[in-house]
Formats: C-alpha cells, sequence, structure tokens
C-alpha cells in the first residue's frame, strides 16, 4: 500500500547507495537518481482532508441503490419467495419463475453497481496516494477504500462467478483488461488482498457500523474464506450441470482456508467489541441502528437525500392497510408461518402474519384466505411493535451482524469435524431465540439453523449455492407447499377449500403458478446469474457468458 513515507525511504535508499559505490571506487559516475512518479494525467488530486473523504465517500453511494435488489435477486431466486412487482414480465417476477436473462434490470442493477463502486474505489486509492494528507488520514481512507473494493469483488464474485478484475483507474489498462473474466481463485485472492491490506489502515471497531472497521474486514474475511474453502463452482463446472435438475457432486474441503475462516470468526466474536442482543426483535429499525449486534451496515437517510433509500421497507413489506393488493415480494407459502416454532423468539419479525396498525388502530392480515406471510425485519414499527401505516425508507441495510459470526463459526468448525465447537456456536443462537439446545448437529440442523436466524436477510441463495444444495432444496420442498396444489389454480376447488374469499382466486392462482414454475424451470446453470447488459442495456463485452444465458 503507497504512504507518503515512500519518499523518505526511497531517499535513504538513493543516499546508502551513492555512498557505497563512492567509496569502492572514486572514478565511476554516480549512479542516477531515480525520478520521483509522475501524476498520471486521469487522476485529480485531493487537495483537502475534506476533498479525500468525499472522493472515499462516493463508493457508498452505488451500495446504497442495492437494499431491494438484494432480495429480488437473491431471494425471489429461491424456494422461500416470490415476487409480484409488476405484471409476469417484470423483472422481479420473471426472478421469481427462474426466467432470467442478461437483460433482467436487477442483474444488471448489481452487477454495475459494485463496478461503479470498484471504479470509485480505485479513483481515491491512486488519488489519494499521491496527495500530500498526512499518513494517518491517508491510511484510513485508502483502507476504506480497500475494504469496499474487497467486499464488491466479494458480492460479484459469488454472483456472477469468474468477472473481471479491475484495479486501476487507468483508461489504457481497464480498455485492455476491463473485459476480461478472471478466475474463481483469481478473484478471491483479490478480495482476501484488498480486505487484509485494510486492516492496516483501519480502527479495530467503529460505533457509526456503517464506517468499516478491522472486525468488519475479518467478518467479510471470514465469511469469504467459509465460501472460498468449500470450492465455489468453476464456468467449466456450471457449463457440465447447465441442463441438469441434480446438483453438482461437493468436493473435499480446503481445510486451510476453513481454518482460516474459523479463527477470524473467533476473533470477531471475542474481541468483546459485539454482543447477542437479548431480544431478538431490537436488532432491527431505524432505533435501534448501530446496535451492539451489528457489524457492518449501509447508511440510508431516505428517498432524495442518500442515493435511493432502503427500499426494503415498502417491498418487503406491501401493501400497508390494504391487504388485497399483490405484494412487491412476499414468502412463497403459508407453511412459512410453521418453519419456526410459536415459542421461537425470532419468529414474530421473521414472518409476519398479521399487523397491527395506528392512527387509526387497524389490523391487516396478511396471511389466507387475503394475502401470504412476509417477512417483517425491515418494516418501520412505533415502540409498542405496532407497524407505522407509512413505511419511510431510511432504515439502514445491515450487511454483516454477529448472529451470521456464530453461524460462520459454526459451519466452519463442523466441516473441519469440530462438531463440540459447532454447537456451542449454534446454541448460542438458539439461548437468545429461547429454544432448547442441540445436543447433536447434522448438516440439515446447520441448514436449518442459517434459514432460522437470517430468514429474509439475503444470504440464503448464496447458502445454497455454496453448499450445492440448491437444486435439491427448491425441487424438494416446492411440491410439498399448501399453494403449489391444484386447488389454487383450479376457480372452483380453490371456492371450496375453508373460508376461501373468491375474490382472492387471481392472487392465489398466481401464487400458484409461481411455484409451479420455480419447479419447471430451475436447471443447473441457475447456479449463478448472467453476465448483464450495462446500465442503458449496453452490451459490457464480456465473454463468455455464463452457461445457460
Amino acid at each position: 500500500m503507497y504512504k507518503s513515507s515512500f519518499f523518505e525511504t526511497i531517499l535513504v535508499f538513493l543516499v546508502t547507495s551513492s555512498v557505497a559505490f563512492y567509496s569502492c571506487d572514486k572514478d565511476k559516475t554516480k549512479p542516477e537518481i531515480p525520478k520521483v512518479p509522475e501524476i498520471p494525467s486521469y487522476l485529480e488530486i485531493p487537495q483537502t482532508a475534506a476533498e479525500a473523504n468525499a472522493l472515499v465517500n462516493g463508493v457508498y453511494g452505488p451500495l446504497q441503490t442495492l437494499s431491494s435488489s438484494y432480495s429480488f435477486l437473491l431471494e425471489s431466486a429461491t424456494e422461500t419467495t416470490i415476487s409480484f412487482e409488476g405484471n409476469d414480465n417484470a423483472a422481479g417476477p420473471l426472478i421469481s419463475v427462474l426466467d432470467i436473462t442478461p437483460a433482467n434490470s436487477y442483474a444488471i442493477k448489481l452487477f454495475n453497481a459494485f463496478y461503479r463502486s470498484i471504479g470509485t474505489a480505485n479513483l481515491a486509492i491512486e488519488s489519494i496516494a499521491f496527495s500530500e494528507l498526512n499518513d494517518e488520514v491517508k491510511d484510513l481512507l485508502i483502507a476504506r477504500a480497500r475494504f469496499i473494493r474487497g467486499f464488491s469483488y466479494f458480492q460479484l464474485v459469488q454472483l456472477y462467478g469468474e468477472v473481471p478484475l479491475i484495479l486501476s483507474s487507468d483508461p489504457e489498462e481497464i480498455a485492455a483488461t476491463g473485459t476480461t473474466r478472471r478466475s474463481i481463485d483469481e478473484v478471491y485472492a483479490q478480495v482476501v488482498d484488498d480486505l487484509t491490506e485494510s486492516l492496516a489502515g483501519l480502527p479495530e471497531w467503529d460505533a457509526q457500523k456503517s464506517n468499516p472497521s478491522q472486525l468488519a474486514a475479518k467478518t467479510i474475511l471470514a465469511k469469504a474464506y467459509l465460501t472460498w474453502g468449500q470450492k465455489p463452482l468453476t464456468q467449466a463446472e456450471v457449463e457440465a450441470i447447465e441442463t441438469s435438475k441434480t446438483d453438482p457432486a461437493k468436493p473435499a474441503i480446503d481445510e486451510a482456508k476453513l481454518q482460516q475462516s474459523l479463527a477470524l470468526a473467533n476473533e470477531v466474536i471475542n474481541s468483546g467489541r459485539y454482543s447477542l442482543l437479548p431480544n431478538f426483535n431490537d436488532i432491527w429499525g431505524v432505533a435501534n441502528e448501530n446496535n451492539a449486534e451489528v457489524i457492518f451496515s449501509i447508511h440510508h437517510l431516505g428517498d432524495g437525500i442518500d442515493a435511493q433509500g432502503n427500499h426494503q421497507t415498502h417491498c418487503g413489506y406491501t401493501y400497508p392497510g390494504d391487504e388485497r393488493r399483490d405484494p412487491h415480494i412476499s414468502y412463497a407459502d403459508i407453511s412459512y408461518e410453521n418453519v419456526m416454532p410459536d415459542n421461537d423468539r425470532r419468529k414474530e419479525y421473521s414472518y409476519v402474519t398479521l399487523v397491527e396498525f395506528e392512527n387509526p388502530l387497524v389490523k391487516d392480515t396478511v396471511t389466507w384466505p387475503l394475502s401470504i406471510v412476509r417477512p417483517g425485519k425491515w418494516i418501520h414499527r412505533n415502540a409498542a411493535g405496532l407497524a407505522l401505516t407509512s413505511q419511510p425508507n431510511n432504515i439502514d441495510h445491515i450487511d454483516f451482524r454477529l448472529g451470521e459470526v456464530y453461524l460462520i463459526k459454526a459451519e466452519a468448525a463442523f466441516f473441519l469435524g469440530n462438531t463440540t465447537e459447532a454447537l456451542q456456536a449454534i446454541n448460542a443462537l438458539r439461548s437468545r431465540a429461547g429454544v432448547t439446545h442441540r445436543t447433536s448437529l447434522t448438516v440439515e440442523d446447520l441448514y436449518y439453523e442459517w434459514e432460522a436466524e437470517l430468514a429474509h436477510e439475503q444470504k440464503h441463495w448464496l447458502n445454497l449455492v455454496r453448499w450445492r444444495t440448491y437444486l435439491s432444496t427448491v425441487l424438494t420442498k416446492v411440491p410439498t407447499f399448501e399453494y403449489y396444489k391444484d386447488a389454487y389454480a383450479n376457480e372452483a376447488q380453490f371456492n371450496a377449500l375453508p373460508d376461501a374469499d373468491p375474490d382472492r382466486f387471481a392472487f392465489y392462482q398466481r401464487v400458484n403458478l409461481h411455484l409451479h414454475k420455480k419447479v419447471e424451470n430451475i436447471r443447473g446453470h441457475h447456479y449463478r446469474f448472467p453476465i448483464p447488459l450495462g446500465t442503458g442495456n449496453v452490451d459490457l463485452g464480456i465473454r463468455p457468458q455464463n452457461p445457460g444465458y
């Protein structure tokens, strides 16, 4: 990492070298003193700390547009979730039925936003290195930019597989390498390098959780090693299962990488900087932002103030007070009302079936026979826990929290054969949830705990892909759903169901269609999303395309 002290190092080297040469042979020509590197013409160097800060803050803007986009891309593509945002030719519903193309706006949005953030990070890293600011300021700001670059590449490699590595602002270098897909290992190596290099310049911890910290970097590193250590599918491996409905075989783990993951997770847990909140429901809401469980978040001030606002608040929870309007996004089946036992304290905010509003007090039944169970973690509530009638978009998006670190620890330990340590981590979460401890742990138990703890936190698709259980999960679960049954596609049979509301047949028929399409359409190529078009539907020229697209 370039520092201003580099110039002092060069001068010391030159002085000692010239003395050495002179003492050996006075008649020899002294070596030529290297020139100080010229500032590239494409860089504009910040002159003040405020300018440098503004440059680095620019890396967050693209990420502020992605809150609900994660849900539409990552949740809707699984068995848990359906999307009714618009007609069935709209981007969200097309993901919901696994009819995804390079022109899908959500695939486009995430891919291009991450690269805009990376481009701004590259510019900040290079420009600030040439500035005359003091070392402490430079190190912090460059570390923040490298943190976000590493974070962004981690997201990209998980979603799209092999992607271009753009690490410079040089237009010629971007033109030469910007469309070249790099191997999975190369991208993960860059993720690790960026996050590791950021550690020296970052504070251990920051009270403002949208600011990168050492412990946030270690958290993402722990997840990256956990994923990399389970050997993500390569382009060739996806090609081999492109049309298959059978998951690829899971290879032996990379033990060294999972050991790294476990060690980093333990560092974060044992740091004492974070804690599992006694009340699971206290994690959520504007009043609880920056709480002791949050490790890294994207800050939102609302529409018209930040880049977009956190649209989880209304996309994941539409429409308050009008249960007869189709939700933008919701759970896929009534069975999710019972996925957790009633005494599990996580259930109330994870799966919402009845919401009370204030001013005036009304009850909204978001379940049979009017609608379908909704995710409740992102909705705005008052002090009594009642949902507000309006859902402003100013709630921070939590990207990583301590609950997930316990799951990372449990998974790494489990696959390393340390069931005792894995159980300790799992039971810490179950204690907080108020449910009995596990005395043994199967791989299915482990997978359930991820779903129970992180329901609708945009991790489920990533988990299924990492475990290589994506196809089998959709193909075995969806046909067991209540709304998959033929009665929800036949109006006469529907009207004969207990408590059925004839006015809601079209809604439940659409749910049934989406569930059947998931089963019909899913194939091995859905283990990654297509390399999308650019903003404005321009072909980015990145080849080859992912299989099946």
